[in-house]
């Protein structure tokens, strides 16, 4: 699957570009976040994910393959080879 990281996560995390990621077969999206996790350590676990709590940082929202994560099964969405998973970070503004 593709993972791509938009915004100041790249940046936090030290990436170019996105990143292609080998799961097994009946991984799901936390199994993904808490590989990325202990790939990334404390910069992905503070700003995004860490592994002990049960959701996500406010600082991101996820795309999986164009359909936003509150439209899916939240952590426990399945995932299968030839997904694309975008984080995007929270705009704010006024």
């Amino acid at each position: 699957m593709t993972v791509d990281y938009l915004g100041s996560i790249k940046q936090t995390l030290g990436l170019k570009q996105e990143e292609q990621v080998h799961l097994k077969d009946d991984a799901s999206l936390i199994d993904l976040l808490s590989m990325l996790a202990e790939k990334y350590g404390d910069a992905f676990k503070k700003s995004v994910y860490e592994p002990k709590d049960p959701d996500l940082k406010p600082f991101y929202i996820l795309s999986l393959n164009g359909v936003m994560l509150n439209q899916l099964k939240g952590l426990e969405t399945p995932l299968k080879d030839g997904d694309h998973l975008v984080f995007l970070p929270v705009v704010t503004g006024g």
